[in-house]
């Protein structure tokens, strides 16, 4: 009797964390090596091709532009703004549709609650997973970018973990937006969503051309102060401003990660 009552208490006191997030990573480790190892390729390969298209094709019509008091090649200004986009787009692609798939789908998750896993494992373990595929695109699109002679100094090393913030920032959120969502056409409001922040959020040009009421309004938007963390870091301009960027990311982080445990929770241990 007394065994069963520890059991229990255990089981009650583990109901939201059971400190095993790492089961899900090896999962969609063994996930990625058959099959989701494509679309991570595509993903990788798309802000190269728009180095190229915008860096290196538009860019010959544009030539320098002017930030600030600083005149700047707009190759090299462009790039660090698509390897925040490149983060976010890694990020939000397994936080989102993955996510729902197995929450709505295949109910994978309500699988998993099953065991001793509690609500908190699931959130971290996917959203770290997804926090590792935008940490290697931001290598990669990096690597491709220093190969082409577009990080100004050593300070660009440090865009890497400011673009990892960012696709932390965004998974969480990610998901815990994803948990509400019932069907594949209210999915489209992530498309809905990401598509004006990617064209406006001054990753290819100043968002000072635009009027002052919608430029406040963009820099309210996450991807903004993303691509300003990581430009700051990739051009060495380290200042105070930093600190409301970052601190803004660790909100997304929080406040994601508390919604999604609870609405895991909600759904599948009631």
């Amino acid at each position: 009797m007394s065994t069963a009552i520890e059991i229990a208490q255990s089981r009650s006191s583990s109901a939201m964390y059971a400190g095993r997030p790492q089961v899900l990573l090896e999962r969609s480790w063994l996930a990625f090596r058959s099959t989701t190892w494509v679309p991570i390729f595509t993903g990788f390969i798309e802000p190269v091709l728009f180095l190229l298209a915008f860096g290196y094709g538009m860019g010959n019509l544009v030539g320098n532009i002017s930030v600030g008091s600083a005149s700047i090649d707009y190759t090299m200004f462009i790039a660090p703004g698509l390897l925040a986009t490149s983060a976010m787009n890694g990020a939000v692609y397994d936080s989102t549709w993955n996510v729902f798939f197995k929450l709505n789908e295949s109910k994978l998750y309500k699988t998993m609650l099953s065991t001793p896993l509690g609500p908190m494992d699931i959130a971290l373990g996917e959203i770290t997973w997804a926090l590792l595929r935008g940490l290697v695109y931001s290598i990669g699109f990096l690597t491709v970018v220093s190969v082409f002679g577009l990080t100004p100094s050593v300070w660009a090393v440090l865009a890497i973990p400011a673009a990892s913030l960012v696709a932390f920032g965004f998974a969480s959120f990610g998901m815990a937006i994803t948990s509400f969502f019932k069907t594949y056409q209210q999915m489209g409001f992530v498309t809905f969503v990401l598509l004006p922040m990617n064209l406006f959020s001054g990753s290819l040009y100043p968002i000072s051309v635009y009027p002052d009421w919608l430029e406040k309004i963009i820099m309210a938007l996450p991807l903004w102060h993303g691509i300003e963390l990581v430009r700051a870091f990739w051009f060495g301009n380290i200042n105070s401003g930093i600190l409301v960027h970052i601190f803004y990311f660790l909100i997304m982080i929080a406040v994601g990660l508390f919604v999604t445990s609870h609405r895991l929770r909600a759904l599948f241990l009631r």
